[in-house]
């Protein structure tokens, strides 16, 4: 299983759609928020290098925003 964070704020539309994704393809994952926590926007900050989110760390392979396709392959969803 791959090791998955996304770094999220409350109210991103996209963050939701990402998490609905995961959750509908038994994706488990790391939720952090970083309008709450200045240690994990400091680490998504070095990780994509912009302040956007929703970002998603699967094994160290950075995506900016709900890839679908991209997250689709990474984790190896049909």
């Amino acid at each position: 299983m791959a090791n998955v964070t996304i770094y999220t704020t409350p109210s991103c539309v996209y963050c939701k759609m990402a998490k609905d994704f995961f959750q509908k393809n038994g994706v488990t994952y790391k939720e952090l928020n970083v309008a709450e926590d200045e240690k994990a926007r400091e680490e998504m900050v070095q990780k994509s290098h912009q302040l956007g989110v929703p970002v998603i760390d699967i094994d160290g392979e950075i995506f900016v925003g709900f890839d679908r396709a991209g997250l689709s392959e990474a984790l190896k969803i049909q």
